[in-house]
């Protein structure tokens, strides 16, 4: 999930927790059983930072796959040894210009930085490739 503010001018990262890689990254989570992408979009928006928005509402969703051999080896044992690639569907939502996310337990630092900041500092390649996309698209 993308998040948002001033016309598009920042974009919302947040600093995973140690136990949780200590990367910075965008919201995210997994579909949960009964829910479509778009309800588990909400609810790991929700969860993670406290904002209550429609996910993708009017605006362009991009997805991407990526390999699991791109995460580190603690975080591919928690899945499935079949599984072999995960398929991303990112949303967007706009915040409020002075709002502020509340973190739950997976963050511990967040920042709003201009888009080529967020490119730079995501720590997948096709989340920040991703981003780029939508941001691009809106633009047009």
């Amino acid at each position: 999930m993308f998040v948002t503010r001033k016309s598009g001018t920042e974009v919302l990262i947040l600093r995973r927790s140690a136990v949780q890689g200590g990367y910075w990254h965008v919201v995210a989570g997994g579909v949960e059983p009964g829910e479509t992408a778009t309800t588990a979009a909400e609810r790991e928006l929700r969860e993670e930072t406290g904002l209550v928005g429609i996910a993708g509402a009017g605006v362009e969703v991009v997805e991407y796959v990526y390999a699991l051999t791109q995460q580190p080896a603690d975080r591919r044992n928690i899945r499935d040894p079949s599984v072999a690639q995960v398929n991303v569907t990112c949303f967007h939502v706009t915040a409020p210009d002075e709002w502020e996310p509340n973190l739950d337990w997976e963050h511990d630092d967040h920042r709003w930085c201009e888009p080529g900041e967020a490119f730079r500092t995501l720590r997948w390649p096709a989340t920040a490739q991703a981003l780029r996309e939508l941001l691009i698209h809106e633009a047009s």
